[in-house]
């Protein structure tokens, strides 16, 4: 297994490479920025990039996945319930994405917004789980971005107790950190363990779906103003997603 993390600033996000050494294969998930330092990471880790991944059509950067699949000659993959204007791979809940000895299992986590999908890795014991916007360490991901916050916020409840049912000791690796505008109380850290979120996150913590969404509806801090422009030209409404 080859795993590698790359922390954004501006704006605030996380990308990762993972995949198999042995077989030369693996996958970008959410890129952000410029796509050189996906390529040379692959390239020093002796790996072909044949999936890019973005868990959802994010509000709050423009994706590079279309680039970056585009120049690496790799397949673009979406959840199928994305709702985009160009060509994609869609895939579906329960899928297996085949990486050599390594496994990436979808779990469609729709909350944050409706097509959100995580990763989570190996086919019998998963080792880690790539949540995207869904579930993040010290907070979830806000749920107004892309329908009404209550619905969202009923959605990820859903979304919550698929993540809460993996082993607690399986890593959670989130798509955004502290200074990120899709989460209120978001730690600094940028990776956990979900036994340490059922312990020290508060919205992973309830178990009451009519709570939760008191919850998450409260403290909703103001959308950013170009967040609606931004998932559009992601959605390809637009020629300014990258």
């Amino acid at each position: 297994m080859i795993l590698r993390q790359f922390l954004h600033q501006d704006p605030v996000g996380i990308s990762y490479l993972f995949g198999c050494g042995g077989r030369a294969t693996g996958a970008v998930i959410d890129p952000v920025g410029a796509v050189e330092p996906y390529l040379q990471a692959a390239e020093a880790a002796g790996m072909r990039i044949d999936y890019v991944i973005d868990t959802h059509i994010h509000a709050d950067h423009l994706s590079a996945g279309r680039r970056l699949a585009e120049v690496a000659g790799s397949r673009y993959v979406l959840s199928s319930r994305a709702e985009v204007s160009f060509p994609f791979e869609a895939v579906e809940d329960g899928q297996v994405l085949p990486l050599g000895n390594v496994t990436a299992r979808v779990l469609h986590t729709p909350g944050h917004t409706p097509e959100h999908m995580s990763d989570r890795t190996r086919a019998e014991e998963p080792w880690f789980v790539l949540t995207g916007h869904t579930l993040m360490v010290g907070d979830l991901g806000r749920t107004e971005l892309a329908v009404s916050a209550e619905q969202g916020a009923r959605d990820l409840f859903r979304s919550v107790g698929r993540l809460k049912a993996l082993p607690d000791h399986v890593e959670v690796l989130p798509g955004a950190y502290a200074g990120s505008v899709c989460g209120r109380r978001l730690s600094g850290k940028p990776w956990s363990t979900i036994g340490f979120e059922k312990r020290h996150n508060e919205a992973f913590g309830i178990e009451d779906e009519a709570a939760f969404i008191r919850f998450m509806l409260a403290e909703i801090p103001p959308a950013p103003p170009d967040a609606a422009a931004i998932r559009a030209a992601n959605a390809g409404a637009t020629s300014a997603a990258a």
